[in-house]
C-alpha cells in the first residue's frame, strides 16, 4: 500500500547564530517491491508521467532495482533479521521536478520490528551518500534509540564536513517521528525534525495538499537557497565543497 504523509518540517541551527525555520512538504511511504512496476493511480504514478510521479531510477545504484539493491546492502552488512518488509519514504516527483534532500528506507524484520534505516541524502552537486543506521548488536530499533553516524558528506557550504548525526526513528503505520541532530566538537550545532500522520494515497488529497503550497515543486530546492542567502547575511562561515567520500554507504561514528 502506498501511502501520503503530509509532513511537518523542523530545522534550527543553534551556532554560531541561531537561525530556524519550518515548513510542510508531501512525502510518499511505500513498499521498496512498488518501485519495480509501472502504475497509475488517478494523479499519481510510478515509474510513469503524472502530476505526482516517483521513479526507481532516482534511487539506490544506477543500473540495479532499488529493490535488489536495498537487499544486497543488508546482505553486505550481514543484517540476516531484516528480512521483513522494506519501506521507502520519500518525496514524490511533481510534473516530472522534484530534488529530495534526504530519502529514509526503513527495514523491518518479519515481526514488524524495525531493524536498520538507510538515511539516503542528495546535495545539490548531484551527489548522493547513504548513513545506514543499525545497532552494534542487531537489536530492534526503538523509538527513543539514538543512533550515531560520522558526516562525510557534504551538505551545506556553511558545516564543515565534520561531527557527528544523532538520529531517531520512530516508524509505525499510524505515526513517522524523525530526529536528526548534528554536533560538532564544541557541541550541538544543528535540530532538524521531520513528522506526520500517514494516510490514504487519494486524488483528492494530492490537490488539496498542491492547493495549500501552489509551488510545491520548487518549494524545497528555493528554501535551501533562501536560507543559505540568509546564513550569508548572518556573517556565518563559507567552506569550499570538498571531493565526496570514496564509499557511497557508511555506518557508525
Amino acid at each position: 500500500m502506498i501511502q501520503l504523509l503530509d509532513a511537518g518540517i523542523f530545522h534550527e541551527r543553534l551556532k554560531p547564530r541561531r537561525n530556524r525555520f519550518g515548513y510542510r512538504a508531501l512525502y510518499c511511504l511505500l513498499p521498496v517491491e512498488f518501485l519495480a512496476q509501472k502504475r497509475r493511480q488517478g494523479l499519481f504514478s510510478l515509474n510513469r508521467a503524472n502530476l505526482f510521479s516517483i521513479r526507481s531510477a532516482d534511487y539506490g545504484r544506477p543500473g540495479i532495482s532499488p529493490a535488489r539493491y536495498i537487499r544486497q546492502l543488508l546482505d553486505d552488512w550481514r543484517l540476516a533479521e531484516a528480512d521483513g518488509e522494506v519501506r521507502l519514504m520519500t518525496m514524490p516527483r511533481v510534473l516530472g521536478y522534484a530534488f529530495n534532500p534526504v530519502s529514509f528506507w526503513f527495514c523491518f524484520d518479519r515481526g514488524q520490528g524495525l531493524r536498520a534505516v538507510v538515511t539516503e541524502v542528495n546535495n545539490t552537486f548531484g551527489e548522493r551518500h547513504s548513513y545506514l543506521c543499525f545497532h552494534d548488536d542487531h537489536r530492534v530499533i526503538g523509538p527513543q534509540d539514538t543512533l550515531g553516524a560520522r558526516k562525510v558528506f557534504h551538505v551545506s557550504p556553511f558545516m564543515k564536513v565534520e561531527g557527528h548525526y544523532a538520529f531517531r526513528f520512530g516508524m509505525t503505520r499510524d505515526q513517522v517521528a524523525i530526529t536528526i541532530n548534528f554536533a560538532d566538537e564544541e557541541g550541538l550545532m544543528l535540530r532538524t525534525a521531520v513528522g506526520g500522520r500517514p494516510g490514504a494515497l487519494e486524488s483528492g488529497s494530492l490537490l488539496t495538499l498542491l492547493a495549500k503550497n501552489p509551488l510545491y515543486p520548487f518549494k524545497v530546492i528555493g528554501l535551501i537557497h533562501y536560507q543559505a542567502v540568509k546564513l550569508f547575511l548572518k556573517g556565518i562561515r563559507h567552506f569550499n565543497k570538498p571531493a565526496p567520500p570514496g564509499i557511497s554507504v557508511s555506518h557508525g561514528p
